[in-house]
Formats: structure tokens, C-alpha cells, sequence
């Protein structure tokens, strides 16, 4: 390796900046497109991210809360207004426990990082991505290893936050700091949890403060396919029209009936209001 070469290499180590414009130059970017917004309630979720420290994102599956969130947090990224990404969820998934799974954190993690990854490479391109990935400067990682963090200049991501617990939840959000956008994404009647969601205790606990903001999605918002709204909206008059589980001091008690696809019983939220002309 020549002298010039490795005086190159050596400022380009010691700056990441440097790293970053030489990657763009090996591997440019691709073209990026304006994002658009493509229904009311994704506009106003998307509003709401740019101008609160702290939103929740309710609703049914396939109304496009992982792909908004996701390709802001790209954005704010690219422009550097952030320092890096932190995408969490519970370690909640059909029955099983993180820990059983095989492989490093990061490879167990891998897969529930995976719905993030499309959005990220439409906005950031893969190459972006993997570079960020090796340099930490976007993070996948279990609701439970927040503790002790503080996020200060992140934009973090808070996915299937109905399967985080009371106590984490309450751990989650006082890691808050400066510079930070934090979402946090649910579906109150998906939750695996056998009792109280944390999603729905802060939702509650949370109402008075003003700078929180909460977006509420329907079944009609779906954006995933026509098939995915007609199921979306069959599943919401179902709900509508059974007798929930009781668990002691759940939402679901006999004394608090409610469907919880309408959180305003929990939080007076944003529902969609009609696109201007």
C-alpha cells in the first residue's frame, strides 16, 4: 500500500464522516424519492413525530405506523440531526423467550429487526445501511437492554410496545433525554401479556401531558392491501361484539369494558380528520 493510501485510510479510521463520504463514493446512494404520506392518519402520525418529543401509534397491522416512523428516522439520519437509530420491542414473540434463541444478541435479534430493514434501505440504501449496522449507529436491541440508557441526540423506535409490562414501559420512557424522538408503536388488542399492558397503564398514567401526542389508526387506514383492510375491519366488529377476557386489574375487567381499539376510553387521542382541498 502506497504512503498517500495509507495516510488515506489512516484519517478516514479516525473519522467517521470521512468514512461515510467514501462509502457514498464506492456505493452512492440511491435516488431518493419525496416520502408521501398515503392517507390522513399517516400525515398527521408523521406531523406529530416532527413536532413532539414523545408519540404513540395505535392501530390495527398494515396501517403503515412501522413504515412512516422508519423512514423519518432514516431521514433525520441522513441529514445527521441525529446521532443514530434505536429500534426496540419486547422480547415477547409467540411464547418464546430471547434467551432460548441461538446465536449473539445481535443475530437473535435480527429477525424482529428485519421489518425495519425494508423501509431503511428504500430511504438510506443497503449499503448505508450495513455500514451504519457495523458502526452502531443503528441499533436493534430488546426492550430490556434500555435499562440504564439514557437516549440523548436518537431517534428511537418503540415497536409492539402492547407486550411491554407496566414496569418496563415506566423504564423505557424515563430514558428520555435531549435531542430525542421517541415512537412508540402497539396494537392494544394484540398483546400477549396475561394481564395489564404497560402500553395501556401509560396511556392512562400519561393523559395530562401536553407534549405527548397520540395517533390513533383505524382498520379502514390499512395501506398493506385490500384483503388486509377487510381483515383489519372483520376483527374490530368481532371485537365489537364478544365479551372480553377478565384479568384482575386489566383493562379487559367487567367494570371497565371498552374496545381498546378506540384508546380515546384510555387518552383523548388524534383520530383523522379529512385531507385539505
Amino acid at each position: 500500500m502506497s504512503r498517500r493510501n495509507r495516510a488515506h485510510k489512516t484519517r478516514a479510521a479516525s473519522n467517521p464522516n470521512e468514512l461515510e463520504n467514501i462509502l457514498s463514493f464506492v456505493h452512492p446512494l440511491p435516488k431518493i424519492q419525496p416520502f408521501k404520506y398515503l392517507n390522513t392518519s399517516q400525515r398527521q402520525y408523521g406531523n406529530a413525530i416532527e413536532t413532539f418529543p414523545l408519540v404513540f401509534g395505535l392501530g390495527p397491522a398494515g396501517t403503515g405506523k412501522t413504515y412512516v416512523c422508519g423512514a423519518l428516522a432514516a431521514e433525520a439520519l441522513r441529514e445527521k440531526r441525529i446521532e443514530k437509530i434505536i429500534i426496540s420491542r419486547p422480547a415477547v414473540e409467540a411464547g418464546e423467550s430471547l434467551g432460548y434463541l441461538p446465536g449473539t444478541k445481535e443475530e437473535k435479534y435480527e429477525p424482529w429487526l428485519q421489518p425495519f430493514r425494508d423501509v431503511l434501505h428504500e430511504r438510506l440504501g443497503k449499503s448505508a445501511v450495513d455500514y451504519h449496522l457495523g458502526h452502531g449507529k443503528i441499533e436493534g436491541a430488546p426492550l430490556a437492554y434500555m435499562r440504564g440508557r439514557t437516549f440523548k441526540n436518537v431517534f428511537v423506535i418503540l415497536d409492539e410496545a402492547q407486550n411491554a409490562t407496566p414496569e418496563q414501559m415506566q423504564m423505557f420512557l424515563t430514558r428520555i433525554g435531549e435531542n430525542c424522538t421517541v415512537v412508540v408503536n402497539g396494537d392494544l388488542n394484540q398483546t400477549d401479556l396475561p394481564g395489564i399492558s404497560g402500553l395501556a397503564e401509560a396511556l392512562r398514567i400519561l393523559s395530562a401531558v401536553r407534549s405527548i401526542k397520540v395517533i390513533t389508526f383505524k382498520a379502514a387506514d390499512s395501506v398493506r392491501s385490500g384483503i388486509c383492510r377487510e381483515i383489519c375491519e372483520a376483527y374490530a366488529l368481532d371485537r365489537g361484539n364478544r365479551v372480553r377476557p377478565q384479568f384482575p386489574g386489566s383493562i379487559y375487567s367487567r367494570n371497565n369494558l371498552h374496545d381498546v381499539s378506540e384508546p380515546s376510553a384510555l387518552l383523548t387521542a388524534t383520530t383523522a380528520q379529512p385531507l385539505p382541498e
